[in-house]
Formats: C-alpha cells, sequence, structure tokens
C-alpha cells in the first residue's frame, strides 16, 4: 500500500498563487509516476497534471499548461503542484495520486492510490 498525504490547499484571490505538496510513503515503488487530478463542482474528475519519478517527465492539460508547474523532491518522496496565475474556474477539490509509470497518466482509473484531497478556491 501507498499512502499519500497532501497539503497546500486554501483561499486566494484570481491572478494569485497557491503550492500543493504531496508527500508519499509506504510500499512506494520505483518506476513510478505521481500526478493531480481535480474535481470541481458539478464536473467530472480531471486530470491536471504529472511526473515521471525516474525519468522526470512531465504532462499537463491543456487548461493548466504555462501557469501550473509539477515538481518532485527525491529526498523527501514529494511531488508538488505550484499553481500561478490562478482563475475561479481552478476551484475544486485536487488529489494527489499514484500509479505505475507503465499506465496511461491521464486516466484517473489507472491510479490505485489516490490521496484525501485538499480544496483549492479561487474567488473572482
Amino acid at each position: 500500500q501507498v499512502q499519500l498525504v497532501e497539503s497546500g490547499g486554501g483561499l486566494v484571490q484570481a491572478g494569485g498563487s497557491l503550492k500543493l505538496s504531496c508527500a508519499a510513503s509506504g510500499r512506494t515503488f520505483s518506476n513510478n509516476r505521481m500526478a493531480w487530478f481535480r474535481h470541481g463542482p458539478g464536473q467530472d474528475r480531471e486530470f491536471v497534471a504529472a511526473i515521471d519519478w525516474m525519468i522526470s517527465n512531465t504532462y499537463y492539460s491543456d487548461s493548466v499548461k504555462g501557469r501550473f508547474t509539477i515538481s518532485k523532491d527525491n529526498a523527501e518522496n514529494t511531488v508538488h503542484l505550484q499553481m500561478n496565475m490562478l482563475k475561479p474556474e481552478d476551484t475544486a477539490v485536487y488529489y494527489c495520486a499514484y500509479q505505475s509509470a507503465l499506465f496511461p497518466y491521464p486516466i484517473s482509473a489507472a491510479y490505485p492510490f489516490w490521496g484525501q484531497g485538499t480544496q483549492v478556491t479561487v474567488s473572482s
């Protein structure tokens, strides 16, 4: 089992920034991928960004590309999501997820491990 703990959500005005973090523990494996998804009000869960732990490839949805940056801290087994130029439509619960890098990155069903979620609210 892999445990994921998110932190860093909150309330911010449009145009502002927030940084989310997700710490992984437990039976982690080396060739993994960590990702962020979000679930906004009245919407389906949406892929946001992902990073491959071994080769550091990054992936972004079109809606956040150029505004969000995903990064990792190998020593802390932690992934970060720096969110800049936030918009009201970014309001959602953000979830950290963990999978083997052998599986497709934007498909939520391909991630067996999930964090509890952290709320991000962007006011206009």
